[in-house]
C-alpha cells in the first residue's frame, strides 16, 4: 500500500518537476554504497566481549565480517585478538592467560578504517 502511494505520487507531474528542481539544485539522489572495510581483517579470528561505547554486538560482528574476519564465541590460541568493552569477563581473562592481543572498540574501528 505504501509503495503504491509512493508510485502514484512520483507519477504526478508536479512531483516529477519537484525532483527535477532538486536535482538542478545539486541534491544528491543516489544512495551511498555501504562502507566496506575491505580485507583489513582477512583470516583473523576475533572474539567480542563486554559492551562497546558505540557499536552493538551485531554491528561489531558485521564490521569484522565485512573486513574479512570471523567472529567466534570463545578464546583459544587460534584467536587473533579480543575486542574488549565494559564489563568484559572470563573471555578477557582467558585472552590474557593465553597471551592473545586485547584491543578496544576504537582500535577495531581504526584497523578497519572506521567503517562502521
Amino acid at each position: 500500500m505504501i509503495a503504491t502511494s509512493v508510485r502514484e505520487y512520483l507519477d504526478d507531474v508536479s512531483a516529477q518537476q519537484l525532483v527535477e528542481r532538486l536535482l538542478a539544485a545539486g541534491v544528491n539522489m543516489t544512495e551511498p554504497e555501504e562502507a566496506r572495510a575491505g580485507d583489513a581483517l582477512a583470516g583473523k579470528i576475533v572474539v567480542l566481549t563486554g559492551t562497546f561505547p558505540t557499536l552493538s554486538r551485531a554491528e561489531a560482528t558485521a564490521l569484522v565480517e565485512r573486513a574479512g574476519g570471523r567472529v567466534t564465541s570463545s578464546v583459544s590460541k587460534k584467536t587473533s585478538f579480543v575486542v574488549a568493552g565494559e564489563e568484559a569477563g572470563s573471555k578477557l581473562d582467558k585472552a590474557r592467560e593465553l597471551g592473545v592481543e586485547v584491543i578496544d572498540e576504537a582500535e577495531l574501528l581504526r584497523r578497519v578504517g572506521g567503517a562502521a
